[in-house]
């Protein structure tokens, strides 16, 4: 049975009385033994999630920690039917009533079912039946590069980076110019000879500093394009461009081991990119193991709207790219390329969900 099978098997008053009778159940010392059958709380049901409506004043504290507790029990009961929204604090709504002891709600919004696999005979088919920038990432979530500012893939080192970059470069390769940038002169650059596209990567004869002034050159130069669209941006405004990507492969290797003011200079281009290329459609996608201030700038970091960490999930791997989430109690899928993705815009949840990047099958010998 499937899990839309379920969701019409299992009406939602039937999902209403199994959440109240799984936090009875288990919330019993987090509530002082209180439950529903002493009509302290119950639950609500909706389209978009469920409320917990405890009745106040309460034997038990309202607060965080009852928030998480209850988002534990429930995402793991209501696994595969739905996929609770991770918040990173309790998410308090108020209740239309004249009752002062029920007008406030702790808020779990869901969404239907599970997160699911792509499965790609072959990606250039796929790429070719797709609907102008929007990239397919799992069943039932894509998102508009139009409203893309920058994306970061962040995981340790062989949780599947180079082959969720792949699939990426393969979708932009057909309406963004790109600029590859590939420090380990790795499987970004075995994919653009394939695609005859130019890439920058170090050479036996020049140093570590020259290859990153080299990086600042290109850098450069995109600040040059960024700020002549901006002059025609003032004249028309509704003028489009064609997308421009800057891809940087593993962009710890190149801030680490240069010297402070080539590093500084690489910096604040990063920095400038990132501020100003929205609305010129000039974006980054940058690759590393992880993305401390060491990395890449605190700003540009701020500026990353689709945010992708697969490999080990825990609190120390999600702290850069995630900083206020606790990842506990996220059903995160077993296997190759899993982990969690934010796409951060006004069409999809602001919460991080669980991703599994697609299986593609691609030209032996680039990955």
């Amino acid at each position: 049975m499937t899990c839309r099978d379920l969701l019409s098997y299992v009406g939602s008053s039937t999902i209403n009385q199994y959440l109240e009778q799984g936090l009875n159940m288990s919330l019993s010392t987090s509530v002082n033994g209180e439950t529903t059958y002493t009509n302290s709380f119950k639950c609500k049901t909706t389209d978009e999630g469920f409320y917990f409506l405890p009745r106040m004043p309460s034997g038990y504290v309202v607060d965080d920690t009852l928030y998480q507790k209850i988002f534990a029990i429930a995402n793991a009961a209501l696994y595969p039917m739905y996929t609770l929204l991770k918040q990173n604090s309790a998410y308090f709504v108020p209740v239309k009533t004249d009752d002062i002891h029920t007008m406030r709600a702790l808020f779990f919004p869901w969404k239907k079912g599970i997160s699911e696999r792509l499965i790609i005979s072959n990606l250039d088919n796929f790429i070719n039946g797709s609907h102008g920038t929007t990239i397919p990432v799992m069943k039932n979530l894509s998102f508009d590069y139009n409203k893309v500012t920058s994306m970061a893939i962040c995981g340790n080192s062989g949780s599947g980076k180079s082959y969720a970059l792949t699939y990426f470069l393969s979708f932009l390769k057909s309406f963004s110019d790109l600029i590859i940038v590939d420090p380990k002169f790795d499987s970004p650059s075995r994919w653009a000879r394939e695609n005859k596209i130019s890439v920058i990567h170090p050479q036996k004869n020049r140093s570590k500093s020259d290859f990153v002034s080299e990086v600042n050159e290109s850098l450069s130069q995109s600040l040059s394009l960024i700020q002549d669209r901006q002059e025609v941006l003032y004249d028309n405004p509704n003028k489009e461009f064609k997308h421009l990507t800057i891809v940087i492969d593993e962009v710890l290797a190149l801030s680490e081991g240069v010297n402070k003011q080539i590093k500084d200079s690489f910096f604040s281009l990063l920095s400038q990119i990132a501020l100003l290329g929205r609305a010129t459609r000039v974006h980054l996608l940058l690759v590393s193991q992880r993305f401390d201030h060491t990395s890449i700038p605190v700003s540009v970091r701020e500026q990353l709207n689709v945010l992708i960490q697969i490999g080990n999930i825990n609190k120390k791997t999600t702290q850069f790219l995630f900083p206020d989430l606790d990842p506990e109690g996220i059903v995160i899928p077993v296997g190759k390329g899993t982990g969690l993705i934010q796409i951060i815009d006004n069409e999809h949840p602001y919460q991080v969900i669980p991703l599994l990047c697609p299986t593609y099958y691609t030209k032996r010998g680039i990955l």
